[in-house]
């Protein structure tokens, strides 16, 4: 798999709709395991809104850390970009708190 990436104006990479879709998917089996993880045991007893917050922030975290990978983060994305992401981490957060009953 190739992916083309070009620096911008100040040094950023410029990333692809295949790269974001990548990162994507990868964050999303990610943040699902790690959904899995948290549920299974014993150590983490969180309640909903803990739950919720804990999930939202790691996908935050480690959707930065995908990024910064890349040489960009998501101040440099385009608007339609960083609404995709929005609305897949929604889809997937809501998929997760279903799928335990949260």
């Amino acid at each position: 798999m190739v992916t083309i990436l070009s620096k911008d104006w100040d040094n950023q990479m410029v990333l692809t709709d295949k790269t974001i879709e990548d990162i994507l998917n990868y964050l999303d089996q990610s943040i699902t395991k790690l959904a899995k993880d948290t549920m299974n045991s014993s150590e983490f007893h969180m309640d909903e809104v803990a739950l919720k917050e804990f999930l939202f922030t790691q996908y935050d975290i480690r959707l930065d850390n995908l990024l910064q990978s890349k040489d960009s983060n998501i101040h440099h994305l385009e608007s339609n970009m960083k609404n995709k992401i929005i609305q897949k981490k929604q889809k997937l957060l809501e998929a997760i708190l279903k799928e335990y009953k949260i």
